[in-house]
């Protein structure tokens, strides 16, 4: 039972935006939230009402600044996107995250594991899905009714919220979109956006060579045609009828 505190000592407690933890402990862990993070926003940069955050502070209960996660990344359907010090819950219509995702890292315990699946379930997220980059272990649990259960077959998994896929490729985690296309890193997005000015500057040279062509021949066509008319004009100035 959460004790609520009289309203006139809730307006004087401060709710650190920072638990002073590192985002990632290593360089394997922090690449794969960005990548998660990254291409949610992606996948939802046109709805407004879907707001995605790494790291940032849930406070679930007003009046308790102790009673806290920070999941790695997570997922709010039906809040406006926009900047935070941290997510309070009370001052966001009341709405949980539905999805979080955990990257495990080797300085995770299992009792702060423990703690952080009893937070979920007890403050009503929805889906939870957790990696182990080292064990290639992917887990995951769907809400049903007051309690998140355990998913068993997490390979092909399509997130119910998300839409997104899970796969095992190499013992390797990836993520698709609903349109089928794999979550890509900064790296290979840069890379795609280069092969694709590539190609438009491929196509643009093409146009312009087709162009320039098409020039060429019409010059030359006229160029045929004032020389006929240079020769009509001489054979009319001898008396020649060019017709």
């Amino acid at each position: 039972m959460v004790t609520q505190l009289p309203p006139s000592s809730q307006s004087n407690i401060i709710y650190p935006d920072s638990d002073e933890q590192p985002m990632a402990d290593n360089t394997k862990q922090f690449e794969l939230i960005v990548l998660i993070k990254k291409n949610l926003d992606l996948l939802f940069a046109d709805d407004a009402n879907v707001f995605v955050a790494g790291d940032l502070l849930w406070y679930p209960v007003e009046g308790n600044n102790v009673n806290r996660r920070a999941p790695d990344v997570m997922v709010v359907f039906g809040r406006p996107k926009g900047d935070r010090g941290s997510y309070l819950q009370w001052q966001e219509d009341n709405i949980p995250p539905q999805v979080v995702f955990e990257i495990l890292s080797p300085g995770n315990r299992a009792k702060d594991m423990i703690a952080k699946y009893k937070f979920y379930q007890r403050y009503g997220v929805e889906e939870y899905y957790l990696y182990d980059p080292d064990t290639e272990e992917l887990t995951g649990w769907l809400r049903s009714e007051d309690e998140l259960q355990e998913i068993e077959q997490m390979v092909g998994w399509v997130s119910p919220r998300l839409g997104i896929r899970f796969e095992l490729v190499d013992n390797n985690l990836q993520i698709f979109r609903p349109d089928g296309q794999r979550f890509l890193s900064y790296l290979e997005l840069d890379q795609l956006r280069q092969q694709e000015c590539q190609r438009a500057e491929q196509e643009r040279q093409r146009a312009e060579n087709a162009e320039s062509r098409l020039l060429e021949e019409r010059q030359r066509a006229e160029n045929a045609e004032a020389e006929l008319e240079a020769l009509r004009a001489l054979l009319k100035a001898r008396g020649i009828d060019p017709d």
